[in-house]
């Protein structure tokens, strides 16, 4: 059962694909990969990112080539009755440019983050010296990544 009905249609998925794939592609090249002439195109393209389902566009840069070559996924419990830290915790998180991606799980623990470095020793200084640091923070565990298999926004619109 669905709990609301979805205003997007065969021709705006297609739109949203092919944006996923180029998010610089003109509109006279998007409608045409669509087969929708420009002014429908761009009326459509207007409506999605209205309606919010286009949250941004964005560069992915290469983060080796920045100079950031560990990428590792941190998971961070916090101390159990310390609720009223958890608002500070996620405003810190939100803040630090080290840390890509931050998402509240369950399971063994509160939080898993991507975080990327320099090298070893800035992810070792960033753990121990600000993130273990932050208020509530009970424990942190990092898995640094080897090698990067897949890594993409792209939503599976299918």
């Amino acid at each position: 059962m669905m709990l609301h009905a979805d205003p997007i249609d065969a021709t705006d998925r297609r739109i949203l694909a092919r944006l996923q794939e180029d998010g610089r592609m003109t509109n006279q090249a998007l409608a045409e990969a669509v087969h929708l002439s420009p002014a429908q195109c761009n009326r459509r393209h207007r409506r999605l990112e209205e309606l919010g389902y286009i949250r941004r566009y964005e560069a992915r840069l290469d983060a080796a080539r920045l100079g950031l070559g560990v990428t590792a996924f941190v998971h961070v419990t916090m101390e159990r009755g310390h609720i009223r830290e958890v608002d500070r915790f996620r405003e810190l998180v939100r803040s630090m440019q080290q840390v890509q991606e931050c998402y509240a799980v369950t399971g063994d623990f509160d939080y898993v983050l991507k975080v990327v470095a320099r090298d070893l020793k800035a992810l070792s200084d960033f753990l121990l010296g600000t993130l273990a640091q932050l208020p509530g923070v009970n424990g942190v565990r990092s898995s640094v990544c080897l090698d990067e298999i897949k890594c993409t926004s792209a939503l599976p619109l299918s």
